[in-house]
Order: C-alpha cells, then sequence, then structure tokens
C-alpha cells in the first residue's frame, strides 16, 4: 500500500488548525508535514508541537527553506487572498500541488461535489468560499436539468465565526462567489449575500438558495426536487453536518423579474426554486456553530485526498 502523501498547512489560525486535525484524525491519504505560520507564539503553532508535527513561524520561506519541504507534495493555504498571489508563485516555481482556501481564485474554482473530476490534474486549485461550497451545488443541481437564469445565494454565519481574515476578505468573497455560481454552478447570472449574524448565543451557518428559471411542469419540478436532494447526500458525505432545513420550495413568479434575466427576452412565467440549508461544525477544533469553516476544511480534505490519487491511483482510501 503506498504511503501517505505528507502535507503542509500554510496559515496556523482556526482554519489551519482545523484542518491540520483533519488530516492527521479522519485522513489515510494525507500526514502532516508542517504547520506554517507567521506568529510563533500562536495556539495553532502550540498544538502543532504537542502533536508532534513540524512547525515554522517564518512563513513560506521558513516552508521553503525546511528539511521537510523536499517531501511535501501538497499544500494547503489558509491564509488570505492577498499572500496567496505570492504563495502560488513561490510554490509553482517548486512544483507541488496548493490547494487554495482564500478567496484568490489563482488556479480553476473547485466544488467537490460538482466539478473536482475536471480539474484533478491543475496544480493550483481554488475552494472559492464557504458560501459557495455550501450553495453552488445546489444551484449546479438545478442546472443540469433547466436553464438558470439567475441565482442568489444568502450566507448567513456567527459573527464570532468570523475572523480577522474572513472580515478582510468580504469583498472578495461576494466577487469570488457570484462568479462561481456562474462558472460552476451554471447559472447566467449569479450574486451573493453575507450575513454576520451578531445572535447570542451562536448559531450555525444557514444558506438560502434562489434560483430563476423558466416555468417548470410538475414532472420536471418532482425531477429537481430529487436532484437537489441527491446533491445534498453527496455533500454530507464529506461535511457530515450539511443539510437541508425543510423541503424545496417552488414558487411561480410574473414577468416583474424579467429584469433578472440576462438575455431580455419577456417571459409571462418563471418558476422561482428555493432551497434553505444548514452547516453544522463536526465540532473537531471550531466550535459546532462555525459550519462556515467547516465546510471548507472538509472540502479542502476531500480536494486535497482526490488530487492525490488522481496521482497516485494505488493510494490508500
Amino acid at each position: 500500500m503506498t504511503a501517505p502523501a505528507r502535507v503542509a498547512i500554510i496559515g496556523s489560525g482556526h482554519i489551519g488548525t482545523d484542518l491540520m486535525l483533519k488530516v492527521i484524525r479522519r485522513s489515510t491519504a494525507l500526514e502532516m508535514g508542517m504547520l506554517v505560520g507567521i506568529d510563533s507564539d500562536s495556539e495553532g503553532l502550540a498544538r502543532a508541537r504537542r502533536l508532534g508535527v513540524a512547525v515554522t513561524a517564518d512563513g513560506i520561506d521558513g516552508l521553503v527553506h525546511s528539511e521537510e519541504f523536499a517531501d511535501i507534495a501538497l499544500v494547503f493555504d489558509a491564509t488570505s487572498a492577498a499572500a496567496h498571489a505570492e504563495h502560488a508563485r513561490v510554490l509553482a516555481a517548486h512544483g507541488k500541488i496548493v490547494v487554495d482556501l482564500t478567496p484568490a481564485a489563482v488556479g480553476p474554482f473547485v466544488v467537490p461535489s460538482v466539478n473536482l473530476r475536471e480539474h484533478l490534474l491543475h496544480d493550483n486549485v481554488n475552494l472559492v468560499t464557504c458560501g459557495g461550497q455550501a450553495t453552488i451545488p445546489i444551484v449546479a443541481a438545478v442546472s443540469e436539468h433547466v436553464d438558470v437564469h439567475y441565482a442568489e445565494i444568502v450566507a448567513s454565519i456567527a459573527s464570532r465565526s468570523a475572523g480577522p481574515g474572513t472580515r478582510a476578505n468580504i469583498d472578495a468573497f461576494t466577487a469570488t462567489t457570484a462568479a462561481a455560481i456562474e462558472s460552476v454552478g451554471g447559472a447566467a447570472r449569479g450574486k451573493a449575500i453575507i450575513v454576520l449574524n451578531p445572535a447570542e448565543p451562536p448559531v450555525v451557518m444557514r444558506d438560502t438558495v434562489h434560483v430563476l428559471t423558466d416555468h417548470l411542469d410538475d414532472e420536471t419540478r418532482q425531477r429537481i426536487d430529487r436532484a437537489i436532494t441527491e446533491r445534498v447526500a453527496v455533500v454530507a458525505s464529506y461535511v457530515p453536518g450539511y443539510r437541508l432545513k425543510q423541503a424545496v420550495q417552488f414558487r411561480d413568479e410574473g414577468p416583474s423579474v424579467d429584469g433578472l434575466v440576462p438575455d431580455g427576452r419577456r417571459r409571462e412565467r418563471y418558476t422561482r426554486v428555493s432551497a434553505f440549508l444548514e452547516v453544522e461544525g463536526l465540532g473537531m477544533h471550531l466550535p459546532s456553530y462555525a459550519g462556515n469553516l467547516d465546510i471548507m476544511t472538509s472540502a479542502a480534505l476531500r480536494v486535497g485526498e482526490e488530487l492525490v490519487h488522481a496521482r497516485v491511483p494505488e493510494a490508500s482510501r
């Protein structure tokens, strides 16, 4: 059996730490090689040391100049969109596979349940955003059956789960997610909204997806309902806390929504398809209400494993 691929994680904050624990506890295809940070006193680096994982507080330079670097097959970047541009350049020069958890979008967008197979041989892939990982599977499930003229998603996350990096990247979040709703989800036009919910105690991540199509007959509605339910099950296979909160809703709309349809053609009737989702975290390192962070690290683990499998097909599963 092939030995697990050694990985490094850049970013010793909550996301990087949670991903490290997932690699250690949930993966047979990957093993930790190094956790990379820029603060020698960070809790993440301290926890890695206790677990026997090599660390550096010298950022990307510390990783590249470490003894461990030669054996690193794949690098997860859990820093920021601004930092990833430089990290991507350095890691590409050394031929490393990169999974980008920031909204930088240097490489192609990847949502595991939708288009991972298309990008298994890319050396840098981007995981869009937490809202994208939660909602694009639903948009794609609909667009595989009918034309999606417009898709709008609203991601509501606990304010406590939004650290400095998340807050700094909010503008990038909306632009990146909207772009991926179109390029990955298949919508002609996409829009993303993020809400930092200040409720106390904090509530889990909730996502609303509205999709506008031509008028749907009963048979097509049933087919789309099944497609969404099946897609939710696929996502839940790697994000256990991902679920539909209620039945998929279908609502007939009149020509008043014409302005949302990019082709400019007037129609007498449309159908709005709405799905309401909840994402609860595993509570491995992050609190269970931080489903927005958990879905990113869970998707990263799945993508990293499959990128390794694509290059070493006999790797343990």
